[in-house]
């Protein structure tokens, strides 16, 4: 599935997500995230063994949601899978590209990072 242009809009703005996946027992789990897109797909990024990251290794079912900050009442709701993994050199150019955005400038090589590739199953923007 294409990203519908005003949810493309949404992500390739400055605004954190919130990304849920799926505990081992189960359960629910949910943090901030920075967010970009790459191609058709959402791009996310995290430490390799973060827990969302096994989450996500375990069952790739994710769900995020964004609120644009000028228009609080139209959220971004995206739910989708994990298709792709990015590390190296592919992950740390898309990383960068995601960075800038949030703080000016690439990302800092103190800690490994990787890319999630999502592809969207459902997408609403309003």
């Amino acid at each position: 599935m294409m990203l519908d242009s005003d949810v493309r809009r949404v992500l390739d703005g400055a605004l954190l997500a919130h990304v849920a996946s799926v505990l081992p027992d189960g359960a629910p789990h949910s943090v901030p995230v920075w967010i970009g897109t790459h191609g058709d797909h959402v791009a996310i990024l995290t430490g390799p063994d973060s827990r969302k990251a096994r989450n996500l290794r375990r069952d790739p079912r994710i769900a995020l949601s964004l609120t644009p900050a000028d228009n609080p009442y139209q959220p971004v709701i995206i739910r989708g899978r994990v298709v792709g993994w990015l590390e190296g050199d592919a992950a740390w150019e898309i990383i960068d590209r995601i960075a800038t955005k949030y703080i000016g400038g690439p990302y800092s090589r103190d800690e490994e990072r990787v890319i999630l590739l999502i592809a969207p199953d459902r997408q609403s923007a309003g």
